[in-house]
């Protein structure tokens, strides 16, 4: 295949979790894409080397050239990033879980990679957000992502609340994560913030061996046992009525 028409960004699909195995959660496509790249962009080396490890022998991996983009890199630094590609190479894009560009870093890269007329391609795979919308039996019509939601406590109850009304109004389910540490904090916060016919869903661990998924009215959360998330990655999302 000429040089010049094998030029790519691949933005590949990573695991939820650290499986044994990944044939489970990625399609065969993605063994066929890593076996062809140049290069690899990632958050990390050490998360690139492991991710690249599942489909390519030991030497090929060690091989293979890293660069490190995540929330940090200064804008100015794309450039550096797409330029192998420009000349001809194949690389591929992977956040440290899940899909790149989704509530992770990347949309630059992707835009700037769009704007220089390189050929883009996206693969299947696995979504926290999308998955844990699925299970939930919440709109999947309208629905809005919001990522984090403040660290100051007063701040974040108005934010829950602006966000049922708009719910309520639109018929959207609200959807946002947080850090392990603070999940179990969110979501007293969100049962002492949310009415109570308000439908609240919370997902952790998706796709590992411990994986778990409530969603009940607020009034029957208060009548239950709350479960344990603490270092847990963990997703929410509520739709109120």
């Amino acid at each position: 295949m000429d040089k010049k028409k094998k030029a790519a960004l691949l933005l590949l699909p990573n695991l939820l979790g650290d499986h044994r195995h990944h044939e489970p959660f990625l399609p065969a496509s993605v063994d066929k894409a890593v076996c062809s790249i140049d290069g690899l962009i990632a958050e990390s080396e050490l998360a690139a080397r492991r991710y690249l490890s599942r489909f390519l022998p030991e030497d090929k991996v060690r091989s293979i050239p890293v660069a490190q983009y995540n929330e940090h890199t200064p804008d100015s630094d794309i450039d550096f990033f797409l330029d192998p590609i420009v000349k001809g190479e194949r690389w591929g894009f992977v956040s440290d879980g899940g899909l790149p560009c989704i509530a992770d870093p990347g949309s630059k890269l992707v835009k700037r990679a769009r704007s220089l007329g390189i050929a883009i391609q996206a693969f299947v795979g696995p979504s926290s957000i999308l998955m844990a919308l699925m299970m939930s039996g919440l709109s999947g019509q309208k629905f809005y992502f919001h990522g984090y939601l403040s660290k100051d406590v007063s701040n974040r109850e108005k934010e829950i609340r602006t966000m049922e009304k708009s719910s309520k109004a639109e018929g959207r389910t609200e959807i946002f994560i947080e850090t392990p540490y603070r999940n179990q904090h969110l979501l007293e916060t969100l049962l002492n913030t949310l009415s109570g016919d308000c439908n609240l869903t919370v997902a952790w661990d998706l796709t590992m061996p411990d994986q778990g998924i409530l969603s009940q009215t607020v009034n029957v959360w208060k009548k239950s046992p709350l479960p344990n998330l603490a270092k847990k990655n963990a997703i929410f999302l509520f739709q109120a009525v």
